[in-house]
């Protein structure tokens, strides 16, 4: 008998997933921007005061999948914690920092402390894909 009850379990928990009965997902859209993307690294020359401290308090390591944004990228969405998709990089990261109030349409990518991965990067027009809250307002 708790046999067969753990297999129905497994059935309507496989059956979710591939329905996508995830209602999280339902309250987000993804929106596409193209974007001028830089990388950076936590070493004192290329930040403020505490290099590993990102604009919102979290403390940045090395393996982190994280990107700044500029400031006018945080007033179309693009905030604290978003998750992000960029064309051409594997996995999703996420906005922990913020860039210099002087830079517009512009990413940077961590890249922990390998400065030379980072220069390899230099500066490249990307695609990025970031997901923000549906608007639930009746129009």
């Amino acid at each position: 008998m708790l046999k067969r009850i753990f297999q129905i379990a497994i059935l309507f928990l496989s059956i979710s997933v591939i329905t996508g009965c995830n209602n999280e997902d339902k309250n987000f859209e993804w929106k596409t921007i193209t974007v001028t993307a830089t990388a950076y690294n936590s070493v004192a020359s290329q930040t403020e005061n505490h290099p590993e401290v990102g604009a919102w308090g979290d403390t940045l390591k090395p393996d982190m999948k994280v990107i700044a944004v500029s400031r006018d990228l945080v007033k179309m969405g693009l905030v604290y914690d978003t998750p992000v998709k960029i064309e051409g990089m594997e996995g999703t990261y996420l906005i922990k920092d913020k860039m210099h109030g002087r830079w517009t349409n512009r990413i940077d990518i961590f890249m922990g402390k390998d400065i030379n991965k980072a220069k390899e990067w230099g500066r490249q027009k990307v695609v990025i894909h970031y997901r923000v809250p549906k608007n639930t307002e009746k129009e």
